[in-house]
């Protein structure tokens, strides 16, 4: 078979990996892409680090897992640093797990400062990668790494004093879940890892006299994905860059914008074995006992009015300020709401004080519950996302799989998935622009009175239910990534 037909080799390189490890969307994310590349006849896999949790994980799963015959060294800061290496089998999916109880100690696994310490484990993920093929007897064509705690391995791959040497050997896809967060640290950290001084320049890492760690996994890649389309484009602007919008503007022919989506196996109300009742279009019988179990769970008595449902972080990039005071607002005679998550402690004291003023309307858990969080999205028949800026989301389109009809405002892959109802026949929520109070209100009122007319609706739920958001179209939007850079011509 000529090297062109066989399937390609893609390593994702990466922190979280659910069901393993998950701290936000890039978990969900990488949960599902490789499993669906896989079934795109690509030969993808993971390396993962094994945080606290993640052994634990792949046992309670039953997941066949092996540990392979020699460890991975790296060299850090003039010292070596080994890994033992362990190959689970996730959903069908090859997991390289790096086992270093030293380095990988930390159950939230992103570090609250960044410093030499704290950025030790993501540099050694970074640079493990290249010492896969000899550890394990199979060479990937592709790293694709995600956001900037695995953007040290296109750095390395371009100014490392050692590894530049296998430059020609891999091609680099680089995926932006959240360009909020860049790894904005000292010169000298880097040096210590073996960053060579060429790529201290306005060309590489360097940013205002300090080392960006994105920017120069970026420029050092050989494509960049954003996680929706719209995306791709707020980057490149000043509201949405982050101070990078002028390099990504002038990387423009190298970056794409591509779809998350859902995996239809973990979110669909046809066979959710975390939900009371399963339900669908066609017998939508199952929904009204998800939200009975949802309104015993809160402890109240059902009135009637709409549930809205927010499940994710309590941050203000979610819109949680607007949130809050537009529900302060619509509760008791509107609305009931359901908070689930966890984040600024000032929005979790802000939640916990709501449940005290308003025990009869709002209900929270302040962390993540998986399984209350299937119900929510079931029991629900509102989900809040009025985002700051939004990457992709993953909430609307869990909401519009569940029957929970998304009102989101029109920013990143909100923009993407979600159709006015207002302005569309073909409506699948409610959309608002501008980032107000004022303005979520009158979206949610124009929900609220959706609701209350029952033939709208129901049109309006089988809009949203029939949406298809797997990851069909985006695994093969992926591979034509893969097979672009093999041939060396990218998409456009």
């Amino acid at each position: 078979m000529d090297s062109k037909d066989a399937p390609v080799k893609v390593l994702n390189v990466t922190v979280e990996m659910a069901p393993l490890a998950k701290q936000g969307g890039l978990g969900d994310v990488l949960g599902a892409l490789p499993k669906a590349l896989r079934g795109k006849s690509a030969d993808a896999r993971v390396l993962l680090p094994a945080f606290p949790g993640v052994m634990e994980c792949v046992e309670r799963k039953g997941y066949e897992c092996s540990v392979l015959p020699r460890e991975i060294n790296v060299a850090l800061n003039w010292r070596v640093y080994s890994a033992r290496v362990y190959l689970a089998e996730v959903e069908g999916v090859p997991v390289y797990i790096l086992e270093n109880a030293e380095l990988f100690d930390n159950p939230a696994i992103y570090p609250q400062s960044l410093s030499a310490a704290s950025l030790m484990p993501f540099a050694f993920l970074s640079l493990a990668a290249f010492e896969i093929p000899a550890v394990t007897g199979w060479k990937p064509e592709i790293f694709h790494v995600h956001d900037w705690s695995t953007a040290i391995l296109p750095i390395a791959l371009r100014w490392h004093r050692h590894y530049k040497v296998f430059r020609s050997d891999y091609d680099v896809v680089f995926t932006i879940h959240n360009l909020a967060h860049q790894g904005i640290v000292d010169p000298p950290l880097l040096t210590s890892w073996g960053i060579t001084r060429e790529a201290f320049s306005i060309d590489g890492v360097e940013y205002y006299g300090q080392s960006n760690i994105l920017k120069g996994g970026a420029i050092a890649s050989d494509a960049i994905t954003t996680v929706s389309p719209h995306y791709s484009w707020d980057i490149q602007t000043p509201e949405g860059g982050f101070g990078l919008h002028g390099v990504f503007s002038e990387m423009k022919g190298k970056l794409n914008g591509i779809l998350n989506g859902i995996d239809y196996d973990v979110w669909s109300p046809k066979n959710d074995p975390l939900i009371p009742a399963r339900y669908s279009l066609s017998d939508m019988s199952g929904k009204a006992e998800c939200r009975k179990r949802l309104i015993e769970t809160c402890h109240w008595e059902d009135d009637g009015k709409p549930i809205v449902a927010f499940v994710g972080r309590l941050v203000q990039q979610k819109g949680i300020d607007i949130l809050f005071t537009m529900l302060d607002w619509l509760m008791v005679d509107n609305c009931r709401a359901v908070v689930i998550g966890s984040g600024v402690p000032q929005y979790e004291d802000w939640a916990q004080r709501f449940v005290r003023t308003y025990p009869d309307y709002f209900w929270c858990r302040i962390g993540f519950d998986d399984a209350l969080a299937h119900l929510a999205y079931a029991g629900s028949d509102i989900t809040a996302m009025p985002s700051l800026f939004e990457p992709c989301g993953l909430s609307q389109l869990i909401g519009m799989s569940y029957g929970s009809v998304p009102v989101v405002r029109g920013t990143g892959g909100l923009a993407d998935t979600v159709i006015d109802f207002d302005g569309s026949p073909d409506g699948t929520g409610f959309v608002f622009s501008d980032y107000s109070t004022d303005e979520l209100l009158k979206a949610m009122y124009r929900a609220i009175s959706a609701f209350r007319d029952k033939d709208r609706w129901n049109a309006l739920l089988k809009n949203a239910m029939s949406s298809d958001f797997s990851w069909n179209k985006s695994t093969l939007s992926y591979m034509e990534l893969y097979n672009g850079l093999r041939s060396g011509e990218l998409p456009s």
